[in-house]
């Protein structure tokens, strides 16, 4: 595929995103109480740190054909350690931070060895790792024990603001959004991705190192799973084994709204962020408007199975408009190769 189809679909993506906001906005302005606020939408940008942190980085792992389903439990294991590391383990809470975001990084390097080495299944490799980091956290905490009483110094990075206005969290959130879409749209590294995702065996012969470039990716994430631990125990004040229940589910979802294609080889982490800030704004709304929870789910699973099933269609439809454009050429009476 080329640059400019490329490209075209990342924009036909972002641009119903953007319709979708407008839409939400318009909505839950009229129905939310104090939903059309600076202060809500501060409070949308807090709420939807940890889940864009695991969106972010999953995207270039969905442009290599991937998927990493571990991310939800590996945020919940690291919440865990680290609370476990500066309670019982008496450490500073910068030392247990450090050593919280090598266990995710370590937990990346599982997932990628498992696929880069064995030539196994991503799909399968990190459905293992959800129900291995899962259990190891519930292992660690006997399901029970739960941390808190962290230091106000910690806390204050997920719950504070910078000049009163600004979340606390906002910076490393920025910084993190800006690096990956520098590395993913700016790079070698960035086009080595999609070729991978676009044929494996055709980016080898290119002379991609496809394994290399494929651990790198399972490596972030696992490392964002880490970072999206330390802010969210730092937002809620505790740290508990069932941390980041569902989160893979509404990362990959964010990835796939914003056209980064399940199939690997096309995506945008600017889509992404936009499918971040469309199920932040339809949660925060649905609860101003006083909805039920499940609402959420609800239009959140239908509007991803809407956005697969597009996708699907589309292909059939530009293959199909492909053969039927080529078809008349070759077998047209003033082709000189029919003549």
């Amino acid at each position: 595929m080329s640059a400019m189809p490329m490209r075209r679909t990342w924009l036909r993506s972002e641009a119903f995103l953007l319709a979708v906001l407008v839409v939400e906005i318009a909505i839950f302005s009229r129905t939310g109480t104090q939903f059309f606020s600076g202060t809500n939408a501060m409070e949308i940008l807090r709420l939807s740190v940890e889940i864009g942190l695991l969106a972010v980085v999953m995207t270039p792992v969905v442009l290599t054909g991937g998927i990493d389903l571990s991310v939800g439990s590996l945020l919940g294991l690291c919440a865990v350690c680290f609370g476990k590391l500066w309670r019982d383990g008496g450490m500073p809470w910068p030392a247990a931070a450090g050593l919280s975001l090598i266990v995710g990084l370590t937990a990346g390097g599982l997932n990628a060895a498992l696929i880069t080495r064995l030539r196994l299944p991503p799909l399968i490799v990190t459905l293992g790792s959800l129900s291995l980091f899962r259990g190891l956290a519930e292992a660690l905490t006997r399901g029970v024990d739960n941390f808190t009483g962290f230091p106000p110094d910690f806390l204050a990075w997920g719950q504070g603001y910078l000049g009163g206005v600004v979340p606390a969290q906002a910076p490393l959130w920025l910084g993190v959004a800006v690096g990956m879409t520098l590395l993913v749209h700016n790079t070698v590294f960035g086009r080595a991705l999609r070729a991978i995702g676009h044929s494996p065996e055709g980016a080898r012969h290119a002379g991609i190192a496809v394994e290399r470039c494929t651990a790198v990716v399972y490596l972030l994430s696992g490392l964002a799973a880490a970072l999206a631990a330390l802010v969210y125990v730092a937002r809620v004040g505790q740290a508990k084994a069932d941390a980041g229940t569902g989160y893979e589910l509404l990362a990959i979802t964010a990835v796939v709204l914003g056209g980064t294609s399940i199939f690997g080889g096309t995506g945008s982490v600017i889509g992404t962020l936009l499918g971040v800030a469309a199920l932040a704004v339809l949660r925060n709304g649905l609860q101003l408007s006083d909805q039920p929870g499940e609402l959420a789910g609800i239009l959140t699973g239908a509007l991803l199975l809407v956005v697969l099933t597009a996708e699907v269609v589309f292909k059939k439809f530009s293959a199909r408009r492909r053969g039927s454009s080529t078809l008349p050429a070759s077998n047209s009476p003033s082709n000189p190769a029919s003549s």
